[in-house]
């Protein structure tokens, strides 16, 4: 989350007088994360999220969001409930651009990832995965296999302006995993962003699920491997095999994996670890003037990349095959 687009007091009474959610109490900017303009809005029917949607975020793809979104909340999935307006309508616009309210759910994400945490994600991701086998819309990964392309011509020329010698090594890296990613696993409605700012707790409870402007379809495993890359390295980015082996465990228990999907994921992490490492690397050399938003630190994950390589199978990672 973050803010790019600041709202004036005229246009927001304007806006929220289109609903059914009492007076506007308070309005404030969220700063973390890096791709909408988000606020915490308090009226006086209690606290909610306001979106503005910005970047990367395409007009055509909102109704899969908020459909997603409610679909999910139906099947019993902890996540955000589109709030509609009193013409029936979700999505509006709002400072030129599109914008749309959530309910707003309580809990906080781990600062300090514990085995626990681990162990919650899993089992939830597997009932989002689930979930998900019965909505009947689909979207494409964008930030796919073929995005990755288009963001490497994007930014890797200057990749050296990060770390020397970075943009060979992401050619190269690139051009293995074009020839190598797999065709077949098995697909559907995957988060794409499970990062822990997107996941709540409460106590050691998880409480709930946010953020699905990068859900898409595509390999319900690739959704597992971007989890072990964003819970399971540790601050000195040492990999944690006890928190993979649980996180993987409970996903498991909900919904099995077939042995493909296991083999796999040392690839798909691969692939994960790519894709996040040239997202924040467009990001880290294209920072926008004025913006309350922290970019994230490419490197990061050039160390997970560099992990991943040559590891054989699931065992790697503390994964019973």
């Amino acid at each position: 989350m973050a803010v790019y687009t600041e709202i004036g007091d005229d246009e927001l009474r304007a806006f929220i007088a289109l609903y059914d959610l009492g007076e506007v109490l308070a309005c404030k900017g969220i700063a973390e994360g890096v791709e909408n303009s988000n606020y915490l809005l308090t009226t006086g029917c209690g606290n909610f999220i306001l979106t503005l949607y910005e970047k990367r975020v395409a007009r055509g793809d909102l109704p899969f969001f908020i459909a997603l979104m409610d679909h999910l909340a139906r099947q019993g999935v902890a996540c955000p409930v589109p709030v509609r307006a009193r013409d029936g309508e979700a999505l509006r616009e709002l400072c030129g651009r599109p914008a749309a309210i959530v309910t707003f759910l309580n809990g906080m994400w781990p600062r300090r990832i514990d085995p626990y945490h681990c162990a919650g994600l899993g089992e939830a991701l597997a009932r989002l995965h689930r979930a998900g086998e019965s909505f009947d819309m689909a979207r494409p990964n964008d930030l796919g296999l073929a995005g990755w392309r288009r963001l490497y011509e994007g930014c890797g020329a200057r990749a050296g302006d990060v770390q020397p010698g970075l943009a060979d090594e992401l050619a190269e890296e690139l051009a293995f995993l074009e020839n190598a990613w797999p065709r077949d696993l098995p697909c559907g409605v995957i988060h794409a962003d499970l990062f822990p700012d997107n996941v709540f707790f409460r106590d050691h409870e998880l409480s709930g699920l946010i953020d699905f402007y990068f859900a898409c379809t595509d390999f319900l495993a690739y959704d597992i491997a971007i989890c072990l890359n964003a819970w399971c390295f540790e601050p000195d980015l040492s990999f944690n095999v006890t928190k993979a082996r649980l996180l993987v465990s409970r996903y498991r228990a909900v919904r099995p994996l077939a042995a493909a999907e296991l083999a796999a994921l040392p690839l798909l992490a691969r692939g994960s670890a790519l894709r996040f490492l040239l997202t924040r690397l467009y990001d880290w050399l294209n920072q926008t003037a004025g913006a309350l938003v922290r970019p994230k630190d490419p490197l990061e994950y050039v160390r997970k990349l560099r992990f991943h390589r040559g590891l054989a199978g699931p065992e790697a990672y503390g994964i019973d095959p």
